[in-house]
């Protein structure tokens, strides 16, 4: 069959068998979630690595069709190593990691589980040896202009749908970015928000103390000069005694005015010199609340902008989540999290 399979035949094949992959898929889902899961990487109805893989058993281990062993065991090989090198082409690419198989007995990087593999050379063994013969018959009956067409027509699809779906995981890795930059920013700002009130607060501390003190020296100052003009107003008033009545009359008034002012004066300073530190923190801590409700409107409009940029408005990112449930990025793991329990809710909503 190898001289008839030529590039003609192993366009059609690619078709058939990347179509009839896509229905073993979803007829796989189907039966282990009880509903329709478009499980292909595009869009349409055909899964690339099934058509590529088949295609490639059967044109490079037809030769040894006759050999049972040698058929297994290098479909096993081969099916293994393309599935490896799909899985970790796609990572670099796309940067995120379509399937994985790390909880799987021997897997390989979680890109390839040998058990799966063994099982995909059962069914290589079957398709080289019972299924492609049958297939390959019917595509003969194509007329050749008729499958030329065919191969031109579902190539330009291919292409446009691989554009499409790319489009929409370059799109999805953009708002993941843009929810990564937001989530940052919300923690820088929290950081910050927590560091201004307990710079505020130091701030206040540090500028009551300052003023209990200063104020605590007036009043010793005060007191002092105080007592020293009481002193003096004594002396003189002693000296004074045996002068006439109303000379003593008038030292006795200057001497009891003296005081009640330095009274007065002192009473201003226990009163009046405690608020000013008071004063002062009081505005320290209205400053600090306009600084903190600025923060807090900030906060708030940039979470508006995370749950925007969280919603699931393309059809093909939905697709995508839900083709692949163990779908995981490298670089904005807990963002692709939060679009993942977006699509929970939107499910259960669909309910």
């Amino acid at each position: 069959m190898t001289g008839n399979f030529t590039v003609y035949f192993a366009f059609l094949s690619f078709f058939v068998y990347g179509f009839l992959g896509w229905c073993t898929e979803v007829a796989f889902a189907a039966f282990k979630e009880r509903r329709f899961v478009n499980r292909g990487f595009l869009n349409g109805p055909i899964c690339p690595i099934y058509g590529v893989g088949v295609t490639m058993v059967i044109w490079c281990l037809d030769p040894v069709r006759e050999n049972l062993l040698i058929l297994y065991v290098a479909s096993v090989i081969l099916v293994t190593v393309l599935e490896g090198l799909t899985g970790y082409a796609m990572d670099k690419i796309f940067h995120n990691k379509w399937w994985d198989y790390s909880n799987m007995p021997m897997n390989i990087g979680g890109y390839v589980c040998v058990l799966f593999s063994l099982i995909w050379g059962v069914a290589c063994v079957a398709i080289v040896d019972v299924i492609h013969p049958i297939i390959f018959k019917g595509l003969e009956w194509i007329p050749y202009i008729v499958g030329v067409v065919l191969i031109v027509i579902l190539m330009f699809t291919l292409c446009a749908d691989l554009y499409v779906t790319a489009s929409g995981i370059i799109k999805m890795n953009r708002r993941l970015e843009r929810m990564e930059k937001i989530a940052g920013e919300l923690h820088e700002i929290s950081d910050q928000l927590g560091e201004e009130i307990y710079k505020g607060v130091i701030v206040a501390l540090e500028k009551q103390e300052e003023s209990k003190k200063k104020v605590e020296e007036s009043k010793k100052k005060m007191e002092e000069a105080a007592q020293t003009l009481e002193d003096a107003l004594k002396e003189k008033t002693a000296a004074a005694a045996e002068l006439g009545d109303g000379l003593k009359e008038k030292i006795e008034r200057i001497r009891e005015e003296g005081g009640q002012r330095t009274g007065e004066m002192l009473t201003r300073i226990r009163e009046e010199g405690p608020q000013k530190p008071g004063e002062m923190l009081e505005r320290i801590r209205t400053e600090g609340s306009q600084v903190t409700e600025e923060m807090i409107a900030r906060i708030a409009g940039l979470k508006q902008k995370y749950r925007e940029a969280g919603k699931l408005e393309l059809f093909s990112n939905r697709r995508l989540l839900k083709a692949f449930p163990k779908l995981e990025s490298h670089d904005y793991k807990d963002q692709l999290e939060e679009l993942k329990r977006q699509l929970e809710k939107l499910s259960e909503n669909e309910k």
